[in-house]
This record gives C-alpha cells, sequence and structure tokens, in this order.
C-alpha cells in the first residue's frame, strides 16, 4: 500500500490524541454541591501560574488571575486522571458547564499533561504546542491548575482557563 494512503488515518489518529480542549458539549454539569473544597496551591502549581502570567506579560498581555471554583473543578480532573492512570479530556463538557454555572464563565478551554518533573518542563511544552499556547495567550481572564501525582510519583496537570 502507498503511505499516501496512511495520510487521513494519521491526520485522524494525531487530532484525537491533541492534548487541549475547548469544544462545545450536551449541557450536563458538575453539581456545584459535589465541587470538593480546593486544595492547598502546592509550590509547582504557584510555579506554573506564575509562568504563565510571565509569559502572558512578555507578549503584551493582562495576566489572569486565580479563581478557587476553577481550581475545584481542575482538581476533580486531576484526581480522576490519576484514578484511571490515564491523561485526557473526559468530560470537559461537565468542567466547562460548571464553570459556566458557578463562575459566570462565557469561554473554557483546558490544557493537560502528564510526567513533567517541574513547572518549567510542564509549561514549555505546552508554550511548544500551537494549541496549548492559545489556550495559554488566549482571550481569558482567570485561571487556575490543579496538580497531582500518582503512586509512581508522576505528575498530573489539569490547567483550566475561563473569560467572564
Amino acid at each position: 500500500m502507498k503511505p499516501i494512503k496512511f495520510l487521513p488515518f494519521m491526520a485522524l489518529l494525531a487530532l484525537l490524541t491533541f492534548s487541549c480542549s475547548s469544544e462545545d458539549f450536551p449541557d450536563e454539569t458538575i453539581d456545584s454541591m459535589s465541587l470538593p473544597v480546593p486544595p492547598v496551591a502546592k509550590t509547582i502549581e504557584i510555579e506554573i501560574l506564575e509562568l504563565i502570567n510571565a509569559h502572558r506579560i512578555t507578549e503584551g498581555l493582562n495576566p489572569l488571575a486565580n479563581h478557587s471554583i476553577i481550581k475545584s473543578v481542575a482538581f476533580t480532573h486531576t484526581d480522576y486522571m490519576v484514578e484511571v492512570n490515564n491523561v485526557s479530556h473526559d468530560n470537559f463538557f461537565q468542567r466547562r458547564n460548571s464553570l459556566i454555572d458557578n463562575a459566570s464563565a462565557t469561554k473554557v478551554s483546558e490544557n493537560v499533561a502528564y510526567a513533567f518533573s517541574s513547572a518549567e518542563s510542564v509549561v514549555n511544552a505546552w508554550l511548544n504546542s500551537e494549541g496549548h499556547r492559545e489556550n495559554i495567550e488566549g482571550d481569558f481572564t482567570d485561571f487556575d491548575i490543579s496538580a497531582e501525582q500518582n503512586a509512581e510519583g508522576k505528575w498530573y496537570f489539569t490547567n483550566i482557563f475561563i473569560k467572564r
């Protein structure tokens, strides 16, 4: 078979494995009563937020504000990814709708990552990916992040951006 016949398959595979999300989905939501109290920010989380805002400032963009509801929603997803041992955007529409309902979001997007060992490495990876960089440099007002380690010490990250 000619390699050209595999191009549509490879394009579909690449599209399905991309790890940033801002899609619209059905009107399901995470119940605000089920959101956990966000854990105290870890050093790696604070560093990531600071690096993202520093990048935004160098690009002439406004820095984003931290938001505890975003942190809670991000934490639920990071905890889920650790539990299922898979980096994903599963149930993004529920997080999006929860933030629309509970944080007055009009626009929601997220970046996820796995196995980076420092704030610098995960932020650099996102900045070197067009879709992730678009989220970081996007028209948003608030953001937050959750970083959790699995039993083997590998980090999972959920970074959510909203516009209010």
